[in-house]
């Protein structure tokens, strides 16, 4: 289930890379296999890996928005300029910009469960931490600030490798099912965790978000480990070097007209939009 909602770039797979299908034009004549007309939305949840992540990520991500609402609620106490607490939304958003490419090459070079159970043990680690200092009452506007581009740096390392990772988690046709399980999910989260962020603030006081949101990161961690994929087909070209992979992945977007048309959409949207 994806972590953050941003596009993640990919780029054209090797020729030794591909399927037999994907090789062998006479195989996909017919087009790519899609669901049959009468599938259910529910397919994804038969199959018990994905309704753990999903179940799981759903848990986080909703910690993550009682967190983000709780840090702009104490920064207004901490520093009421307009200034200041808007800079707690620049902090959340400028890992996203600053490191989702470098992530993706990450995520296409490296073991993606090993690297999100790293980056997610120490998202929460981080939260933790920060949680302490807010019940100790030793934040600062610039120590939340800190903490807030600590824990959304983090966050956007592991984002693509979560946007790649689904296609792990349930077989081809369910998953256009399971891309839509997923967003909902994402802002079904978004909808009701700054609603419970203010409710717990006025019933356990300021610092109960914050461990809430160390806490909901427990369950995603537990099924990154819980989970075995099965092995992959393993391939004797040498890996692909950091530099060229984020190289490709420019070069791609570049001169892919159905991606560039995406991203010009997505950049005039989200400038005006978050700024509202």
């Amino acid at each position: 289930m994806p972590r953050r909602s941003y596009i993640c770039f990919m780029h054209p797979t090797p020729p030794e890379r591909l399927s037999s299908e994907d090789r062998n034009p006479a195989a996909r004549a017919s087009g790519p296999a899609v669901p049959p007309a009468h599938a259910s939305a529910w397919r994804p949840f038969r199959h018990p890996t994905f309704t753990v992540i999903w179940t799981a990520s759903l848990a986080s991500n909703t910690g993550t928005c009682m967190y983000t609402a709780a840090s702009s609620w104490l920064m207004t106490s901490l520093s009421p300029d307009p200034l200041i607490v808007s800079l707690v939304q620049v902090a959340a958003s400028l890992p996203i910009f600053l490191l989702a490419i470098p992530a993706g090459a990450l995520a296409d070079i490296i073991d993606r469960r090993r690297f999100l159970i790293i980056g997610e043990a120490a998202n929460t680690a981080i939260a933790a931490v920060f949680a302490v200092l807010v019940s100790l009452n030793l934040v600062t506007a610039a120590v939340l600030l800190l903490f807030t581009f600590l824990i959304s740096a983090f966050g956007a390392f592991t984002a693509p490798a979560w946007q790649a990772v689904t296609p792990q988690l349930v077989p081809k046709q369910d998953l256009p099912a399971a891309i839509a399980a997923n967003s909902i999910g994402f802002n079904l989260s978004r909808a009701i965790g700054p609603a419970l962020g203010g409710a717990f603030v006025a019933a356990f006081g300021i610092a109960s978000p914050f461990w809430i949101n160390a806490a909901s990161n427990l369950g995603i961690n537990g099924g990154l480990i819980w989970w075995h994929p099965r092995r992959q087909r393993t391939t004797r070209l040498p890996a692909e070097r950091f530099g060229r992979a984020i190289r490709t992945g420019l070069r791609y977007a570049r001169y892919n007209l159905f991606l560039r048309a995406t991203l010009l959409r997505a950049i005039a949207f989200f400038v005006f939009a978050s700024a509202y």
